[in-house]
């Protein structure tokens, strides 16, 4: 197909996430397409990946002190910042959002479709995260002006795309908007079985509060007989190291290919965040890991429960230990093949052709 004049909008651009990869297949779908962001800090390996080595658009934030590090400082500038790119040469806006992407101004003759990792996480879900620590008349003003803004800037949206059916309900309730749901691609070809597995269970996450690695960790403090490693680092490292007994161990950040190596030798992957949608756990699936996960957010979706996993309920210690003592009585009905099988609808060949037939539906009954 002949893809009009496309724009191709993103929070920020400074590291190679699950956000990321989904702009990388937006470039491989539309080659030609000028991408916009708040700012763009990639290295060159990120920038040939995601943007095929071209550099996106980028706004005033680009220049204020420390931006490559502390962008999310100047959230309040955001709103602004992102309603100043002018998009009027483009026919066509695909936005990629978790934060204010979606809110580029837009006219009449343009068609914008939202591709939603999830409605604003500092406007509703981690309000109190962001705001820790600004009391009173100040917190109350500036949160009810970002979800105002918000709100108005999902009318610039024509169509939604949500990540999961998790984030479908989300965009329903807060933005009282209908979405398709095509879940995000995942790279499983760079994955592989193996049916040689070792003792133990890993986990792998930044270490951020609402992840609850903290959970995991004392889980297997109640379980000395079993060895967890835990893959990532983050604000939350030493803390939860401090509080781990002697049969976890702490690996840091690692890279794709020993991240590969752990995620396949390991007698299952453990997953307590409720996630928008979560990547890692269907690499670990790719590998032909049983995945012990929530039931809740993505994870529910991703893995089900008795072929490809365990589920747990509750984000609690208690919960997770009832769901390894289930995994083990049921350790020898879990099919790595299976597992892998499940895991290859997430492919990245799939979500591009899905993101394809959709635009090049909304296109074609699109009148201006």
């Amino acid at each position: 197909m002949d893809w009009p004049s496309t724009a191709i909008t993103h929070e920020w651009l400074v590291n190679y996430a699950g956000s990321e990869r989904v702009v990388e297949s937006f470039t491989n779908i539309w080659k030609d397409a000028d991408v916009y962001a708040l700012v763009d800090f990639l290295n060159d390996e990120q920038r040939e990946i995601i943007l095929k080595g071209k550099k996106a658009n980028t706004t005033f934030i680009q220049q204020l002190p420390f931006a490559s590090k502390r962008h999310r400082y100047y959230l309040p500038l955001f709103p602004t910042a992102i309603e100043s790119f002018d998009l009027a040469k483009h026919k066509l806006i695909i936005s990629s959002t978790h934060a204010v992407s979606k809110g580029v101004k837009t006219k009449k003759n343009q068609l914008h479709i939202c591709y939603c990792h999830s409605p604003m996480r500092y406007a509703w879900d981690q309000s109190e995260q962001y705001l820790t620590g600004v009391k009173g008349f100040f917190a109350k003003s500036f949160m009810n002006y970002l979800r105002n803004w918000d709100l108005k800037s999902a009318d610039n949206v024509n169509f939604f795309i949500a990540n999961s059916n998790h984030i479908a309900e989300k965009i329903k309730r807060i933005y009282k908007r209908d979405s398709a749901v095509i879940y995000p691609p995942v790279d499983v070809d760079k994955f592989n079985v193996s049916v040689k597995r070792d003792e133990y269970y890993v986990t792998a996450s930044r270490l951020v509060p609402y992840k609850k690695i903290d959970l995991i960790v004392e889980a297997f403090n109640q379980m000395p007989d079993k060895k967890l490693i835990v893959i990532g680092s983050g604000p939350e490292k030493e803390k939860i190291k401090n509080s781990a007994s002697s049969n976890i161990e702490f690996m840091g950040h690692q890279p794709s290919a020993q991240l590969k190596e752990f995620l396949m030798k390991a007698k299952a992957f453990v997953f307590a965040a409720e996630e928008d949608f979560g990547i890692v756990v269907v690499e670990a699936m790719a590998c032909g890991t049983p995945v012990i996960a929530l039931n809740k957010g993505g994870t529910a979706e991703s893995v089900i429960n008795g072929k490809t996993g365990i589920h747990f309920n509750e984000q609690n210690p208690a919960s997770i230990i009832s769901a390894i003592k289930e995994f083990e009585k049921r350790i020898d009905y879990f099919d790595v093949q299976e597992i892998r099988k499940h895991a290859e609808k997430f492919n990245r060949t799939n979500f591009e052709e899905k993101i394809k037939q959709f635009v090049a539906e909304k296109l074609s009954n699109f009148k201006n």
